[in-house]
């Protein structure tokens, strides 16, 4: 194999984690025409089919996938030695991507990352808004930002905010018209506000816990989002019960346009922790977020 063809093969490993001709090209920055030429000139020369090709989509032969499992760790350790070159440099640069969910963006990660962007300009942050469980070795993240009980126990994992609850609101208009529930079964007589999790589909099943007894009740109503604060304003408007973060309903429950219910069954959760896995190395853009978003009490 001629050093030319490194080219080829990171183009192939592109191709085959994309499973897109036209994402790979895009990403690359080549057109989708050169790209599959080269990857057919790959092929005549290794004399094996890498890819299977579809008017919709491309998926890797058993080969390919054979060939991406050995290429891609290795590429991805050059990658990181490269990275690590940028340590000699006086300020850190480079791009940390991150997954996590609306309210950890909002009440966590940015009010800390905005304090140092200023003083590295060459530091690029790509943060991915979802609330579903992304996996970040596939999808090619940095790290993610979970609850600490969600996280899996192969990643490194460090707290970066305080133990928080869920809260359950209403407003003072819903509840005259609808009654407040005494238990958490008696939700299923409510109007709620659901949240669909992304990564599973279905809706999220409220999760309540008292004096050691844990309970999880699926709710409905006219109303769901995959967003905290579309939730606050629905409940706000007085659509339902809303199950949401309680540091974002501060303000409304001062203020009264919101009311807490079943606040004695609302026990707090294990703080946000940002986790990454443990065999990667960390470069120095990655170490500095990791610094300025530790939990520190």
């Amino acid at each position: 194999m001629l050093r030319n063809d490194m080219k080829d093969l990171l183009w192939f490993i592109e191709v085959a984690k994309e499973q897109s001709f036209t994402k790979a090209a895009a990403t690359l920055g080549t057109s989708q025409s050169t790209l599959s030429h080269t990857i057919k000139q790959l092929e005549t020369r290794l004399g094996v089919r890498l890819l299977t090709r579809t008017t919709r989509s491309v998926a890797t032969t058993e080969a390919g996938e054979r060939l991406l499992q050995s290429l891609a760790p290795r590429f991805e350790g050059i990658e990181a030695d490269l990275a690590d070159l940028v340590a000699f440099r006086e300020k850190p640069s480079g791009t940390v991507r991150l997954t996590l969910s609306d309210h950890a963006l909002q009440m966590t990660v940015w009010p800390k990352l905005s304090r140092i962007l200023s003083e590295y300009p060459d530091l690029k942050v790509e943060l991915y808004s979802d609330n579903g469980m992304r996996n970040i070795v596939e999808e090619r993240f940095d790290a993610g930002v979970r609850l600490g009980e969600s996280v899996d126990k192969d990643m490194i994992a460090v707290r970066i905010g305080p133990d928080w609850r869920l809260l359950a609101v209403a407003s003072p208009d819903y509840l005259s018209r609808h009654g407040v529930p005494a238990t958490p079964q008696d939700l299923v007589s409510h109007v709620c506000i659901n949240t669909r999790q992304a990564t599973w589909g279905g809706f999220y099943a409220w999760e309540f816990e008292k004096d050691g007894r844990e309970l999880r009740v699926r709710v409905d109503g006219q109303l769901s989002f995959n967003s905290s604060l579309s939730q606050v304003d629905a409940a706000v408007k007085g659509y339902g019960i809303a199950y949401v973060p309680e540091d974002i309903v501060e303000a409304q429950l001062r203020s009264g346009a919101l009311q807490a219910v079943l606040e004695d069954w609302c026990e707090p959760f294990t703080g946000y922790h940002l986790y990454y896995p443990s065999r990667r190395q960390m470069s120095p853009a990655m170490a500095l977020v990791v610094d300025a978003l530790r939990h520190r009490n």
